[in-house]
Formats: structure tokens, C-alpha cells, sequence
């Protein structure tokens, strides 16, 4: 079993996936910051000074503990509210990184493509030729000599 996994560990594909995902979780990170950061801020001013991430509908508002000394009269209560505003922000990140990968699959085919066509206008080796025409070539050549 321990050379069956370090067979698995040595081949190419676990180093390739395990960069893969790496890059992909730093590549979110900064789509991420792109959106929160530079497209939702101008996006904001335009629509009066919106911060998408406090856009909110609030369901409950929070209530504040009543004490009375030391004593808890009644428990605070915290805000229940549907954020869709921090929706919007992830929506945006999708489609961001949703075209990056597409770029990147399109860059990925056309690449492909011309590789394969690459390989089809190489003219492939004609086949050997049979037992028949070699013995045919042999006799010629001996008829040729005489």
C-alpha cells in the first residue's frame, strides 16, 4: 500500500493539481479584492454613495442587552438581516472569474489546435512495403544484374 501511494505521489498529475489549486485559491483572493476593492467603490459613488457590503434588508434590528446593576434584565439580541448587497460583490467575483477561465480554456484550445494541425500536415511514413514486393524488388534487382 505505501508503494502504491508514493507511485500516486510521484506522478505528475498530484504536483500539477495540488499548483493548480494553490494558484486558483490566491487567484480568488485577488478577484476578490478587485471587485470589493476597485469596481464596487466607483460602482457605489455613481449610485449615490452606496457601500454594496452594507446593503442589507434587515428582518430583525438588534436589541441591546436592558441591565439592571449587575444584573441581565434581558439578553442582547444581535441584527437578523439578509446582506444582499455582499451577494452582488460575490455575483461580480464570478463572473470575473468565471471569464478568466474561459480566456484561459480558449487560450488552452486554439493552442491545442494548431498543435494537432501540426501533426496532421506532417506526412506520415508510407507503410513498408509487403513480403510479396520485397521478393518482387529482389527479382528485379537479379534480372537488372544479369
Amino acid at each position: 500500500m505505501l508503494k502504491e501511494f508514493k507511485t500516486f505521489i510521484s506522478k505528475g498529475n498530484v504536483v500539477e493539481m495540488a499548483v493548480g489549486l494553490i494558484m486558483a485559491t490566491y487567484f480568488g483572493a485577488i478577484v476578490k479584492s478587485l471587485v470589493n476593492d476597485i469596481i464596487m467603490p466607483p460602482i457605489g459613488k455613481l449610485l449615490g454613495g452606496v457601500d454594496f457590503t452594507e446593503l442589507k434588508v434587515v428582518i430583525q434590528d438588534a436589541v441591546p442587552a436592558v441591565m439592571d446593576g449587575e444584573t441581565v434584565v434581558t439578553e442582547a439580541t444581535e441584527e437578523v438581516a439578509v446582506m444582499y448587497g455582499n451577494f452582488i460583490n460575490h455575483v461580480i467575483t464570478f463572473f470575473i472569474v468565471a471569464f478568466c477561465i474561459f480566456m484561459v480554456v480558449k487560450a488552452y484550445n486554439k493552442m491545442k489546435d494548431k498543435l494537432e494541425k501540426k501533426e496532421e500536415e506532417a506526412p506520415a511514413e508510407p507503410p513498408a512495403p509487403s513480403k510479396e514486393e520485397v521478393l518482387l524488388t529482389e527479382i528485379r534487382d537479379l534480372l537488372k544484374n544479369k
